[in-house]
């Protein structure tokens, strides 16, 4: 894999991985019909590092929230120790219990998992998805704002969040799409939806590439002559995936998800010729 390879699909990952796009879906494309390699068992960690770059691109974000969450963690654990939880329970200590009711229908996904990766390499699966997801998209914008934050927000909320998420592991099912339309259809704050969307995601990538690495073992560990191949992926996902962080707050407070609509419906729509005339 070349340097400028390794750049492309870091970028496409930062990219995918925070617009509501799509970004295995985008991968999947760019590999299938186009032909750029890049995962697979030969290039498997490499994938696992673009995740750990768009990972430093959501610290980076969300800093003060993480440091914030780390901190109630084990205030928590103290308090119930000593009998000691004050009510109302702090936000930060609210919002660590709903990011981990969302979390748990992953694991639904899990004795399945086998079987949504293989739909990786099924174009017309996922440009069938991009045109589900530009659906999700497009119906965000006409829902009626919402005033929920982790403040109110209900561990029935973070559920049906956590929902969306466990679908979006299908490929060419926006994650960041589908987890923030949901999170405004059960009546979000925009800015919060958004936010609870990315801090949601850390323990969702932490287990899929703890999961990933394990197959890396497996295959025989990583190639280290690619060192200037995997250091160019992690730079360029973090910082195009710190932008594109940048960019979706701006545009789902606004509620202008739609050109993203266009987008996924003019890319499913594009995928299925492609795949019949590439055939």
């Amino acid at each position: 894999m070349s340097l400028f390879t390794a750049f492309v699909l870091g970028i496409i990952q930062g990219v995918s991985e925070f617009l509501p796009i799509s970004s295995s879906g985008h991968l999947s494309i760019a590999q299938n019909l186009f032909q750029i390699q890049a995962v697979g068992e030969k290039h498997l960690f490499f994938d696992v590092l673009l995740h750990f770059g768009t990972m430093i691109a959501i610290f980076i974000a969300y800093w003060k929230d993480i440091v914030e969450m780390v901190r109630e963690f084990f205030l928590g654990i103290s308090d119930i120790v000593r009998g000691t939880t004050p009510k109302p329970v702090p936000p930060a200590r609210r919002l660590i219990l709903l990011i981990v009711t969302a979390t748990l229908p992953l694991f639904v996904v899990l004795p399945v998992k086998k079987k949504v990766e293989g739909l990786y390499y099924n174009t017309v699966f996922i440009a069938i998805a991009l045109l589900v997801t530009g659906c999700l998209l497009f119906m965000s914008d006409r829902v009626r704002r919402g005033r929920k934050t982790e403040r109110t927000a209900t561990w029935k909320d973070a559920l049906i969040v956590g929902v969306g998420q466990a679908l979006a592991t299908l490929p060419g099912i926006s994650r960041s799409g589908t987890t923030i339309t949901t999170g405004t259809f059960v009546g979000f704050q925009r800015k919060f939806a958004v936010r609870f969307s990315f801090l949601m995601s850390i323990p969702a990538v932490l287990g899929a590439t703890l999961l990933d690495l394990i197959d890396v073992i497996k295959a025989g560990g990583a190639d280290m002559s690619l060192l200037g191949v995997y250091i160019v992926g992690i730079l360029s996902a973090a910082v195009s995936g710190y932008l594109s962080i940048f960019l979706i707050r701006m545009i789902a407070d606004k509620g202008k998800f739609g050109a993203f609509a266009y987008y996924c419906w003019f890319a499913g729509a594009a995928t299925l010729i492609l795949t019949f005339v590439l055939k």
